[in-house]
């Protein structure tokens, strides 16, 4: 009886979680004009009450055939949203793993103000630093291009921040003697480092694949073409009239971000865990 006094709410809970992700599946099956009837009162000024069913009254594929057959927009912008996510991952791996673990494991004169640097630049939301990023990007000839959100998104401070508590976690005495052996900073950073500290880093990359998939503030600053935009700036601009193809259009954007997240599910657990670990 007491399991399932505790199950009940955490079911319930878990319900209301998932619900934003039913009601987009829902959606890409439902008729525009059942939407239209639906939604209504909330997007369309109609009087009265959004209404929402949790089966369609007319299931139609037509969303569906309308997103795959006749919308290279969507795809555009889809290949868009992969390309900046890809470019700033790619990036963040190449810079962010070997500054985390400069900080973790070697003393260097500003060693302590650079790591507070990087807490406070963590901290800073988009807003503040926006301009300044403006602006090297138009000194350098990058605006309303790609590499304009890709390029302040690799030397993002979080991936590094993070993984500097997953490199902390390896002990001392292991790198001591791996040195001892004749083992090369280089090697040692290859060899131990890097497999040792990979499900922190697998960890850091899944998170910022959630993030680089949802951002918007940025390409709304940096990209004005159109042709350039990602999803995330793409969905909002859809209108009422096309409600059943903008559920699709979502629900489509949601599926790469949910696979991933199923899949390094167990590397978010393990990353977790082996921040834990103590010398």
């Amino acid at each position: 009886m007491k399991k399932l006094l505790i199950c009940i709410p955490l079911v319930l809970l878990a319900l209301i979680s998932v619900s934003p992700v039913f009601i987009l599946l829902t959606g890409t099956f439902t008729g525009t004009g059942e939407l239209k009837n639906a939604l209504g009162p909330v997007a369309g000024g109609a009087q009265g009450y959004a209404v929402w069913r949790l089966l369609p009254l007319f299931p139609t594929l037509r969303n569906i055939v309308e997103l795959l057959f006749d919308s290279p927009e969507f795809f555009r912008m889809f290949w868009n949203s992969m390309k900046i996510t890809g470019g700033i991952l790619a990036g963040q791996l190449v810079f962010g793993i070997p500054a985390a673990w400069g900080l973790a494991h070697y003393d260097f004169p500003g060693r302590k103000v650079i790591y507070l640097s990087y807490m406070v630049l963590m901290m800073m939301p988009f807003q503040v630093t926006m301009l300044s990023e403006y602006l090297v990007l138009e000194g350098l000839g990058l605006s309303d291009t790609l590499s304009a959100v890709i390029l302040p998104g690799i030397f993002s401070t979080f991936p590094p921040f993070v993984m500097y508590r997953f490199f902390c976690g390896i002990p001392g005495s292991l790198l001591e003697a791996a040195r001892v052996d004749g083992a090369g900073e280089l090697r040692i950073f290859v060899s131990i480092g890097i497999p040792v500290g990979s499900s922190g880093i697998l960890s850091v990359m899944i998170l910022q694949f959630l993030e680089c998939q949802s951002m918007i503030e940025q390409p709304a600053a940096f990209l004005k073409t159109k042709s350039l935009w990602p999803l995330a700036l793409y969905l909002p601009e859809i209108r009422l009239e096309e409600a059943g193809f903008a559920f699709c259009a979502s629900f489509m954007a949601l599926l790469p971000a949910l696979l991933v997240f199923l899949c390094g599910q167990d590397y978010l657990e393990q990353g977790i865990a082996a921040a834990a670990i103590k010398e």
